[in-house]
């Protein structure tokens, strides 16, 4: 059957080809000839006279700009030495030329630029408020002031199902960084289009829009540019891929995958749905007149990469053609595609300028990776010259294209704007400082041996910049720096934090045996076995994993110690499941994957079971004879009254069958059956420790919200989880007509409640004056589980 096409690849591919061969040969002339050079020499000397000059006291105090609090304390000095203000205008005026496209000496764009360094920096040097912009609980708090709760909510749910799905061979923190990159990017182009007259509802709705359109576009990047460019497909594989890439973009359709040759079917799958929805979300978002001009764009881009891809840094007979024209079409199509994404207006500067632009800033970055390139044996206009330049003297040297680039730009492009002048040259200057900085002074010497002799005066200039200019980083770095050490901090604290959970839960599960005694004078002791029965489950053991790891970890205390503690918390929580389940409450037939214990002896002996725990609790709390006598009292006093509240919301869950209830009051039902519990687990180490009563508090609150968090969640799940997964059954809450947070708000509402208190227990978390990652992460598995 004939396919419609939905493009020409052949001609597209050649018009933009031929556009980008005639940029190129105009750079050519500028480096042949290194008309450049005396150019860019006045440029920098005038340039010079804001960033060279002798350092002042407080400079010497400056900090280090890596790591969380380096961050903080990096953008407070600047502030504090007045610094600020020049440093924002550079960075948001970069930002608006590189990936807005805009020109600098525009009234408008001043005007925006100005706008956003005020917020910004009102924001950045407020005093530090509840909530870190980065984290999770920044994120939904912006996006409640923006009404887009929905969308952020559906974009941590994707981010979280990509990231389990990156194979190995990929970097996930650099992955997720891309795609939160690509997103931020579409939401800037879409703040840009907005204006004031916006009603909120509509603002709402395009934000909702470019956030969804940004993940669609964000996904390419790990899913198809990396994917294609490690190691985890076979060559086989990569060929299937790419031709199911290169239909998609000429016809417009996603097609079939069909029967999948090679070992990453399952792999490839995933990626299929999960692309396929993102094409069909952003072909569904276009113009109709903007369609075939956004394909056209699309397969350039993709093709461009295709180009470069298959390149071999063995063969040595490339033309310096070959080299730089898909270079100049993937860089500019990559950011020429986003405005065409959101189906923003035409805009005849934005496309030129950002035409020229893009090779600029893939120079920069081609130079920064090259040693690494060079390992993997990628391709580059760097890599390619460090290998063939004492063989091929035909060869064009990057090093001195780049700066005859940013003549082009500065004087032919941006036609010599002393703001874009200074912008483009603070940029150059602070790459070269940071590879030097990165690498070393002896490897940077040697990397401009290389590529800086064939113009030793200029170089001399360039030299001294990098030496003495002061004034010259950007915020982006900054942030991307900060982004990728939390990236990094974040999964190795997520490491930790599940192998600290699997260790505690083995532990925990080798103590929980009730053994007989063996003078026994009853000749039958089913109640003893039915306790180890329903103690045998497979169950999560959050409790006194909690209470161990704020004992142990955080107070200090003995493990041998609390071993009675952490044995009590799992046999007070069984007991609780075991009346949970009965016929005259919940009536559940399956729990922690087994039947139940009513189902598998009887009603009377399954309550007398679950009595019987609860005195098995009370004994071992009695055995924490490492303890003072009136500290033991005080811990069983507060366990009775917490036993007696849990029973109180137990018996308001069954009186509420039925019956219409209010949040506030579900709030309260869900605080009692599930937040003492966990106030419990963090409540009775902080007792056996003698923690002050402020901490406690604290800690109160924190398990409050912590514990209605996981009762919507496990709401939620009642309605939308797995069977296999959960280990019970869903829908017992429709069942057994429970008022519940999903019958109250709706599935939307049930979620924004959930990460409301999310965000509550978070923030409380920051007057815990002990480490707090553990508890962090264990709100992130309350609200991000799926069992």
């Amino acid at each position: 059957m004939k396919v419609e096409l939905m493009i020409n690849e052949e001609e597209c591919y050649q018009r933009a080809e031929e556009k980008a061969a005639r940029y190129f040969k105009t750079l050519y002339v500028l480096v042949s000839e290194k008309t450049f050079v005396p150019i860019l020499i006045n440029d920098i000397q005038s340039w010079k006279q804001n960033h060279i000059h002798h350092h002042s006291f407080l400079s010497l105090f400056s900090r280090k700009k890596t790591g969380p609090s380096g961050y903080y304390n990096y953008i407070q000095w600047l502030h504090y030495t007045g610094k600020l203000d020049r440093y924002l205008d550079r960075s948001i005026s970069y930002l608006y030329m590189r990936d807005l496209g805009k020109a600098l000496d525009s009234t408008e764009t001043k005007k925006r630029v100005r706008s956003v360094v005020d917020n910004l920096k009102s924001h950045l040097t407020k005093k530090k408020d509840n909530t870190d912009m980065f984290s999770m609980a920044g994120l939904y708090r912006w996006a409640q002031k923006e009404g887009i709760e929905s969308a952020i909510i559906w974009l941590i749910n994707k981010l979280k199902i990509v990231s389990s799905n990156i194979p190995d061979g990929l970097d996930a923190e650099n992955a997720q960084r891309k795609l939160i990159k690509i997103i931020a990017g579409v939401l800037m182009h879409e703040f840009e289009e907005m204006d004031d007259k916006l009603s909120p509802e509509e603002r709402s709705i395009r934000l909702d829009h470019a956030i969804r359109l940004g993940y669609a576009y964000g996904l390419t990047y790990p899913f198809i540019d990396d994917l294609l460019d490690a190691k985890v497909l076979s060559a086989d594989e990569k060929k299937q891929y790419s031709n199911l890439i290169r239909s998609t973009l000429i016809t417009g359709n996603v097609p079939e995958l069909g029967k999948w040759t090679g070992d990453n079917a399952e792999l490839i799958r995933f990626i299929h749905s999960e692309l396929r929805d993102a094409f069909e979300a952003i072909k569904a978002h276009q113009r109709p007149d903007n369609r075939i001009h956004f394909f056209e764009q699309a397969f350039v881009f993709f093709h461009s990469q295709e180009v470069d891809r298959e390149k071999k840094l063995s063969y040595d007979r490339y033309t310096n053609e070959e080299l730089y024209v898909p270079i100049i079409l993937k860089s500019s199509s990559s950011r020429l595609i986003v405005r065409s994404v959101i189906s923003a207006p035409e805009d005849a500067g934005f496309e030129s300028r950002t035409f020229f632009y893009g090779i600029y800033n893939q120079l920069a970055d081609d130079f920064a990776d090259m040693f690494e390139d060079m390992e993997e044996g990628a391709v580059t206009p760097y890599t390619y010259f460090m290998k063939y330049h004492d063989k091929r003297p035909d060869l064009i040297n990057p090093f001195e294209l780049y700066w005859a680039v940013i003549s082009h730009l500065l004087h032919n492009v941006y036609h010599s704007d002393p703001k874009t002048c200074e912008v483009i040259l603070d940029r150059a200057i602070n790459g070269l400082k940071r590879f030097k900085e990165r690498k070393g002074s002896e490897e940077y010497h040697k990397v401009m041996e290389l590529f800086a002799s064939g113009f030793p005066n200029f170089n001399r200039v360039i030299q001294k910049m990098v030496r003495k200019a002061d004034d010259v980083d950007f915020f982006d770095k900054l942030l991307r720096d900060h982004m990728m050490t939390m990236l990094k901090n974040e999964r190795k604290e997520q490491e930790d934090f599940l192998d600290t959970i699997e260790t505690v839960r083995n532990q925990i599960n080798s103590i929980l045996y009730i053994t007989k005694p063996e003078n026994a004078s009853l000749p039958k002791d089913p109640i003893t076995d039915a306790a180890n029965y329903s103690l045998e489950g497979d169950g999560k053991r959050l409790r006194p994993i909690m209470t161990w790891v704020m004992g142990v970890n955080e107070y200090g205390l003995n493990p041998s110690a609390i071993v009675p503690l952490l044995k009590s918390l799992e046999y007070m929580h069984t007991a609780s499941l075991i009346f949970d389940d009965l016929p005259a409450q919940d009536n559940a037939a399956i729990r922690r994957g087994r039947q139940t214990l009513h189902m598998v002896y009887n009603n009377a002996i399954a309550e007398l079971t679950g009595l019987f725990l609860t005195q098995k609790a009370i004994e071992e709390q009695t055995s924490l004879n490492q303890f003072d006598s009136e500290t033991v009292l005080n811990l069983i006093r507060y366990s009775a009254q917490m036993t007696a509240d849990m029973c109180k919301g137990q018996a308001m869950d069954l009186d509420s069958r039925g019956k219409p209830l209010t949040l506030e009051q579900l709030d309260l039902m869900s605080f009692y059956k599930t937040g003492i519990a966990f106030e419990a687990s963090l409540i009775m180490p902080a007792i056996l420790a003698k923690a002050k009563e402020h901490e406690r508090e604290a800690l109160k609150k924190f398990t409050r919200h912590a514990g209605i968090a996981f009762q919507i969640k496990d709401d939620l799940l009642d309605v939308e989880g797995d069977l296999d997964l959960l280990g019970k059954p869903i829908g017992k809450d429709v069942e057994n007509n429970h008022s519940t947070f999903v019958s109250i708000l709706g599935i939307e509402g049930a979620k924004k409640a959930m990460w409301e208190h999310y965000c509550l227990a978070m923030e409380v978390l920051q007057e815990v004056p002990r480490k707090t990652s553990f508890l962090k992460h264990l709100l992130n598995y309350i609200v991000n589980r799926d069992h």
